[in-house]
């Protein structure tokens, strides 16, 4: 048994990717696998993704494009995150697509496919508002015709572009950034290139704004059964239960304090419950108090700090008699009345992306639903 257990639903990673592969409509689907999966094992659900409907896949690194490739994906990988002084000429070798960024990236992508005699995939991102990786609009001409002139070592298959405030879906930005990728593939075009897979869209915009469908979609969160915003019900299926196990039942004196600080104390006579997760797991500190773990279909309150390995649960009068080796659900879909990620994200006051990327160190990932 394992003390810490993320559970991996596939059937629902299985049944999500059939969702937004329906949703894409004519658009070919980028499944973005990145960070590992978000959390979830990237070589693992991106054979099930690619079971399910995927036409392509999204990672940010080079290592990342190499173990899909590893675990088996045959689809086309773009790789976005990377610098010249990496190996390019292994990645071009591995079938690996390379999004270009800025003008050393393009002269560094041409060098390495004629070093090694093979013909690099290349999508050039596009800055269009977002003002992260891209090449910004003064240098499009440059980098397009320097790809042009390379046409024997490079194939540009796409110009791609990130929302920057796609969660809003009114927010008139979003109509901006499309404009903008158009005008991006307009000047492309115009320096000879054929750009035929341009893509956009993001999690929220493949839920909210057909629109912007381009060529190809690019989902990642809902992958993995969650709304990118709290509220939205696109009938996803979460993915991801953390769980812990108890490992101490004892009783505790009214008045009595709990952990480091006592910063706690019963306020009556009643029983503990020690379980072990902590921060060094991925639960912040900053949860201390404001969350609640569920053990056999019943929520208990966690009390006093979050330590490096363990939490502790206020059981009262423990009437559901909670022993050691209980399984305590930290965060799960909330089928069963658990807190999920949203909870947990509300409590820290942050995004759930970071919820299900938090997770690690003793974690054991355990698949299911195969």
């Amino acid at each position: 048994m394992n003390l810490l257990t993320a559970r991996i639903d596939l059937a629902a990673i299985a049944y999500n990717t059939r969702l937004l592969k329906k949703r894409a409509g004519a658009a070919q689907l980028m499944a973005v696998v990145k960070a590992d999966g978000y959390n979830h094992g990237a070589a693992k659900v991106a054979q099930t993704i690619a079971a399910n409907g995927a036409d392509q896949f999204g990672v940010a690194t080079l290592a990342e494009a190499h173990e899909l490739r590893a675990a088996g994906i045959t689809q086309p990988i773009l790789s976005w995150i990377w610098t010249p002084e990496q190996d390019l000429r292994a990645a071009i070798s591995d079938g690996i697509d390379l999004g270009v960024s800025s003008v050393e990236q393009a002269h560094a992508v041409v060098a390495a496919a004629r070093a090694c005699g093979r013909t690099a995939r290349v999508t050039v991102k596009a800055d269009t508002g977002l003002h992260r990786a891209g090449v910004p609009r003064c240098e499009w001409n440059g980098v397009f015709g320097l790809l042009a002139d390379a046409h024997d070592a490079v194939n540009v298959t796409g110009i791609f572009s990130h929302l920057a405030c796609a969660d809003e879906p009114g927010n008139p930005e979003n109509n901006a950034q499309a404009q903008r990728l158009k005008d991006a593939i307009a000047a492309a075009r115009e320096t000879g290139l054929n750009p035929s897979v341009n893509h956009l869209a993001n999690t929220p915009a493949v839920l909210t704004r057909d629109d912007l469908g381009f060529d190809m979609v690019r989902p990642g969160l809902a992958l993995y059964g969650l709304e990118p915003v709290a509220g939205w019900d696109n009938g996803l299926r979460p993915a991801m239960t953390l769980a812990a196990t108890v490992t101490v039942v004892k009783p505790v004196d009214k008045g009595e304090g709990v952990s480091y600080g006592l910063t706690w104390r019963a306020g009556h006579k009643g029983v503990l419950a020690v379980v072990s997760m902590g921060y060094a797991d991925g639960l912040a500190r900053g949860l201390a108090g404001t969350i609640e773990v569920t053990i056999n279909g019943h929520r208990y309150p966690q009390v006093g700090v979050v330590c490096m390995d363990q939490i502790v649960i206020d059981l009262g009068s423990n009437p559901h008699g909670v022993t050691m080796g209980d399984e305590a659900v930290i965060f799960g879909p909330g089928t069963s009345g658990e807190m999920t990620a949203y909870d947990l994200a509300r409590a820290l006051d942050t995004i759930p992306y970071e919820i299900i990327c938090r997770p690690h160190g003793r974690v054991v990932r355990e698949y299911v639903g195969q």
